[in-house]
């Protein structure tokens, strides 16, 4: 039996404090911003923060070189759009509370950096740009291939999804990935900026287009299973067959892209530490090809 009090039921209660709490919670949502134009702060003005400002809102903030990462908007993401020498510095002119909400829009393997010299959290945000900009403030070209319809572009980490829905908002598709997937998207990238661009160098400062043209694709395919073979074994993870085939999908969807060797660091020098590491040791050069070629241009 169910017990009046003062004319209402406990039921009638139970679906009054239901309508209120709904009420809420959809007053809540209301109020929220729509998803990818939580109010944002974009280091760098360039290309990629210039895309990003562009597909955001008015209460984006802008940080240029050298400035300090203002106190608002106190949460949400801090997209980093700077090159990758400029990483350390904006890191540490980050607020220690902060750090978490840093994105990293870089290309390269930035595992150390995130994980050892800072020791930034596990979830924190990496996205891999397939997309070309040519100019600021141009229409981004997405990298879709008829092999990767889906795009190429994806993220990992806390601010992931956010980042995924501001790039659809400029109908740029960004696929989510953790683990061993993402670490594998980062490798496979990371090999057809090296590979690409030392090809193009070597062969008389080609074009991207060039490089993966059929006079060169040979040369082409032995140094990218080459930098597969030693750089799967530095990361400890293995790329799904067909990485070539990708890169060269995606090579001939930004053909007129110029070839050149920079930050050597963040980029072949990570291949160039493997053969260090195997001289030190009294051992083969597993990236013979990889190595000739930087002696060919001067870089070592």
């Amino acid at each position: 039996m169910i017990r009046l009090y003062s004319g209402i039921t406990f039921v009638t209660l139970n679906v009054i404090a239901s309508i209120v709490m709904k009420s809420i919670r959809c007053s809540a949502l209301a109020d929220a911003p729509p998803s990818g134009t939580l109010p944002s702060i974009i280091i760098g003005g360039g290309r990629i923060g210039g895309l990003l400002r562009d597909l955001g809102t008015d209460a984006d903030v802008v940080v240029h070189r050298g400035e300090v990462v203002p106190d608002a908007p106190s949460s949400g993401p801090i997209y980093v759009c700077t090159r990758n020498d400029d990483l350390a510095a904006v890191i540490e002119a980050t607020p220690a509370s902060r750090r978490g909400d840093l994105c990293f829009l870089q290309n390269g393997m930035l595992g150390d950096l995130i994980n050892g010299d800072f020791g930034l959290p596990d979830d924190t945000t990496q996205c891999l740009l397939y997309l070309a900009v040519p100019v600021v403030g141009a229409d981004p070209v997405d990298g879709i291939t008829e092999i990767n319809p889906e795009g190429l572009t994806c993220a990992t980490g806390k601010w992931a999804s956010e980042l995924a829905t501001r790039l659809e908002r400029g109908s740029l598709r960004c696929n989510l990935k953790g683990g061993e997937n993402f670490l594998a998207a980062a490798l496979e990238k990371h090999i057809f900026i090296c590979a690409t661009n030392l090809s193009g160098q070597i062969n008389g400062d080609l074009t991207v287009g060039e490089v993966y043209g059929q006079e060169y694709a040979d040369y082409c395919r032995d140094l990218i299973e080459e930098l597969i073979a030693a750089g799967s074994r530095k990361a400890g993870v293995d790329l799904a067959p067909g990485t070539f085939e990708r890169l060269v999908a995606y090579g001939r969807s930004v053909p007129d892209y110029p070839t050149g060797i920079k930050e050597f660091q963040w980029r072949n020098g990570w291949f160039y530490d493997i053969t260090k590491r195997a001289r030190d040791l009294e051992e083969p050069d597993p990236l013979p090809l990889h190595t000739a070629a930087l002696k060919k241009i001067g870089v070592i």
